[in-house]
């Protein structure tokens, strides 16, 4: 059933997106872009000649190689050019749409600005109408992601990947439309303003702009259908529209919601905006709509529709591949997304900036609940620029994603090296602007460098933190305690674990594992287990945390890192950045968040074992499992915090068959092959 609710669902998505498209038309301009990575005087000119440049498709960028194979990556301007051929139409408007372009950009069209952006991760628009002409056009965009002080990040434990990274369109509408120049946003918004079992309402606002010398009369249609496609809601309101920009509101009552309920029930409604010009559809936009409250309970922690609800995750950071970047699509974000919903978690935090669209509307889908940042990272300047720049990143976050089901928490910032006043205030300022945004959701900040109870820690609504007891520095069995203590301290203050993991490598094995140096070049699979085993244990006992997130769904790029077996890469990830190999921490974490029967061997990659006593491992959310060893019954054990032991296990020379099962009737085999050498660890 579920499955068919969603296949219809997402043709009724494709219906009104295709109604959309008919009165908005909207034009990809991805291939057949010319590339250069240098700075190249007169570029902008319609005449320059870029025959010697590179052919590109979007998404691109000009890092794919140095910034992920270690070393410095070159950051600073390149260009990208392409025609663009229109037709002359009248009392139609044209808007070229970026889905992100890493750090800024300068966009001409036929050798004339159209605008600047400032700001690598978040969708812009800019009104070209003025500077086209019927026939071939040129296209060209300067893009930089040098490090520009007045445009965040100015630092960060990641590459920072130059290019026109996410598509771009040509979108056109009438001269009166929705609003496209509202920060990137759709031009429609809503707030849940009652919502029991009873009943929902819901507060509308919509953008609209008159583009034309003179007043219009439309009509605007607002309805709201459920996942079936029937209509629950609808109003229609006459609109006079002066030149210039305008709202219209309106209000929509639902009988009996059915809520969004997480991964449990993700349901969605579809709220369309269509604005009529007599019995036409001028211009429309469509929105998903999951009816839901977010809460936080200081002793109880996360609430979904005022129920306690476990909220736990990893960071994921973007659907980075190797030799691609964050070059990448939807296919990526959908095979990441499937790796992880395998896990069996509840949440993300989309680390450290804005991430595509897609994201978000796939997390709407899954039931996923998210923590989104701006890209407040490591370090901060004290310009008024700066703090504009940041209110600009906020603002387009807040106003791109506040109709998202699954936007739980909107991030101010991440791990800023200093403690003074200045960034005290910067976070302050931060904290007040998202809510004035959208006072409905939760704010936070990842701390990691001052106190606990540090006021930079306390500035948002929840307090965040970013620790590594067993990595860094301190031992696994600190990570609770601490927890315990800060929580007596601050017993009003909901806190949660924004970071927390180790590094390892997938192709070096130890058994047992020796503790690593983090920043050296041997990071054993094994040990990074240990250190999940540790933390989940103390961790679920803990429920007064609001929310607790893996560093890190994925190894990832980070051009400054020389450490683990590959360099360029943070190795913290559950799995690997090719995304070929699941790590023994992923299955771990699998037994405790999958509710589906888990049971895992543990250290399979080890297949070659020294003669002499061993201790086998396996996980399973069962409550015992069975060893054999060549068909001989090793003995059955409790399954104690997701893990199976079965100590001195005496292995000979020869092949070594074991098998597991436990009582949820899973079943699982390993082959090794045992050497007849002495009983040191295995490298």
């Amino acid at each position: 059933m579920k499955t068919a609710a969603r296949l219809l669902g997402l043709l009724l998505g494709l219906l009104l997106a295709l109604q959309a498209e008919a009165a908005r038309r909207v034009a990809p301009l991805d291939d057949a872009w010319r590339f250069q990575r240098a700075d190249v005087a007169g570029a902008q000119a319609p005449g320059f000649d870029d025959a010697g440049w590179s052919l590109v498709t979007l998404p691109h960028t000009y890092n794919a190689v140095d910034g992920e194979t270690g070393g410095t990556p070159y950051r600073g301007p390149a260009w990208y050019r392409r025609t663009l051929d229109v037709e002359a139409v009248a009392g139609r408007r044209r808007f070229l749409e970026f889905d992100a372009a890493t750090l800024a950009a300068d966009v001409w069209v036929n050798g004339r600005l159209a605008g600047r952006h400032e700001g690598g991760y978040a969708r812009f628009r800019m009104d070209i109408t003025a500077l086209l002409r019927p026939g071939p056009n040129v296209l060209a965009v300067r893009v930089d992601n040098g490090k520009l002080p007045q445009v965040a990040p100015l630092g960060g434990d990641f590459t920072v990947f130059g290019g026109l990274i996410r598509p771009v369109r040509l979108i056109e509408t009438p001269t009166a439309h929705i609003e496209l120049l509202d920060h990137g946003g759709p031009g429609l918004s809503f707030d849940i303003d009652e919502l029991d079992a009873a009943h929902a309402r819901l507060q509308l606002q919509v953008q609209l702009r008159n583009d034309g010398p003179r007043p219009v009369e439309r009509r605007l249609r607002l309805t709201l259908r459920d996942a079936q496609g029937h209509r629950v809601a609808e109003q229609v309101q006459r609109l006079h529209l002066p030149a210039g920009g305008t709202a219209a509101r309106a209000r929509l009552e639902v009988v009996a919601p059915h809520l969004w309920q997480g991964v449990k029930d993700p349901y969605l409604y579809r709220l369309s905006a269509e604005l009529l010009e007599g019995s036409e559809v001028a211009d429309a936009v469509q929105l998903p709509v999951g009816l839901r409250r977010f809460g936080v309970d200081p002793q109880r922690g996360f609430l979904l529709n005022g129920e306690p609800y476990p909220l736990y995750g990893v960071n994921y950071f973007h659907a980075g591949r190797p030799g691609r970047g964050v070059a990448v699509g939807p296919a990526e974000i959908d095979e990441d997304l499937r790796i992880l919903m395998d896990l069996g978690l509840t949440g993300l935090r989309l680390v450290h900036y804005q991430h595509p669209a897609y994201t978000y509307d796939r997390a709407d889908e899954l039931g996923l609940v998210l923590w989104t940042e701006i890209p407040l990272n490591s370090a901060m300047d004290e310009s008024e620029a700066f703090r504009d720049n940041l209110h600009g990143q906020l603002r387009e976050l807040v106003r791109q994603n506040r109709h998202h089901a699954s936007v739980a928490v909107w991030g101010v910032g991440n791990e800023v090296y200093r403690s003074d006043e200045a960034i005290r205030a910067l976070l302050a300022d931060l904290h007040a602007l998202a809510k004035q945004e959208d006072s409905s959701r939760l704010t936070t900040y990842a701390h990691c460098c001052a106190p606990d109870d540090h006021p930079m820690a306390l500035a948002t609504d929840l307090a965040s933190y970013n620790r590594y007891w067993g990595w860094y520095d301190g031992q696994f069995g600190d990570i609770g305690p601490w927890a315990d203590k800060l929580h007596a301290k601050l017993p009003s203050k909901p806190i949660g674990l924004g970071e927390y993991g180790a590094g390892a490598s997938a192709v070096q094995q130890e058994d047992p594992p020796r503790r690593p140096e983090p920043g050296g070049r041997w990071h054993p699979e094994q040990y990074q287990a240990l250190f999940h085993e540790a933390y989940a244990a103390q961790l679920e006992k803990r429920p007064y945390l609001w929310g607790r997130f893996i560093w890190l769904g994925f190894d990832h790029a980070a051009a400054n890192r020389h450490e683990g077996d590959t360099t360029g890469r943070n190795d913290k990830g559950l799995v690997t950045y090719d995304r070929r190999s699941l790590k023994e921490a992923y299955h771990l974490m699998r037994a405790w968040w999958q509710s589906r029967p888990v049971l895992h061997i543990a250290s399979p990659r080890l297949s070659t074992r020294p003669a002499g006593p061993v201790t086998v491992k396996a996980y399973s959310n069962a409550a015992k499992a069975t060893l054999r060893l060549n068909g001989r019954v090793v003995g059955t054990v409790d399954v104690v915090d997701r893990v199976a032991v079965w100590p001195a296990v005496e292995l000979t020379p020869g092949p070594a068959t074991l098998e597991v099962s436990d009582d949820r009737g899973s079943r699982e085999r390993v082959d090794w092959q045992v050497e007849g050498r002495g009983p040191e660890s295995s490298r």
